[in-house]
């Protein structure tokens, strides 16, 4: 009896380092396949949720998988912090482990990332001075031309996201004391613009964007994700 309670052990010992060395295999993997496909510098950090891990790969189909990816660039900017987490996936195990991932199937991919203010007032127009958070709102403080007249003003804007990208339109205006007045209508013509951020990896769009204290926390999806279209 003592034999086989030891033999036991051992087989649970050599099954649950099995299944270890094999997930670390297969996340390595996809790991190279984005890291290749976006010209990452750095391999992405990926886990595969669930455990143990083999009963998911005989059935080829896994809970989630998450890639934590870090600093990303594209579409003329650099996002921070960009995770994706892809639910419902389908892959045989044979193909990860054979350096395969071109049968990886998501059927829904949501990524997150922070915007930094910099990078959005890149893309302002003339006169914008800074872009920062605040309890009332997204701030954005400079002197606007409106009709050949210099206005220094500090506006609130909100931000949405549109096919085009990010779109930034002011909602009210704070006036310098003793300056002139503006209005909104006019102040809309002048500063209203777009951040061309429309997706983030694996074809994700954007679908919700809320300002931080550390830039624009963005959500993008996208649905039955083909690891052989990644582009």
């Amino acid at each position: 009896m003592r034999a086989f309670l030891i033999l036991i052990v051992v087989l649970a010992i050599a099954l649950v380092v099995g299944d270890r060395v094999a997930v670390v295999m297969a996340q390595n993997e996809i790991g190279r396949k984005v890291a290749a496909d976006y010209n990452l510098a750095h391999q992405p950090r990926v886990e595969i949720g669930g455990f143990p891990f083999l009963t998911q790969a005989v059935d080829g189909n896994y809970r989630d998988i998450d890639i934590r990816v870090g600093d990303w660039s594209g579409q003329g900017l650099t996002v921070h912090n960009l995770d994706v987490t892809l639910t419902n996936v389908s892959a045989p195990l044979s193909d990860l482990l054979q350096k395969r991932t071109s049968n990886l199937v998501a059927a829904v991919a949501t990524a997150t990332a922070v915007v930094p203010y910099d990078a959005v007032q890149g893309f302002a127009p003339s006169g914008v001075e800074s872009i920062s958070y605040s309890p009332d709102g997204l701030r954005v403080a400079g002197t606007f031309s409106v009709e050949g007249i210099r206005v220094p003003a500090t506006v609130i804007v909100t931000v949405a996201p549109t096919d085009n990208g990010i779109e930034v339109t002011p909602v009210s205006v704070q006036h310098a004391a003793g300056g002139p007045t503006i209005s909104l209508a006019m102040l809309r013509r002048a500063l209203t613009f777009t951040v061309p951020l429309q997706r983030l990896p694996l074809g994700a769009r954007l679908t919700a964007i809320q300002p931080s204290a550390d830039g624009l926390q963005v959500t993008a999806t996208a649905h039955d994700v083909h690891f052989s279209n990644l582009e």
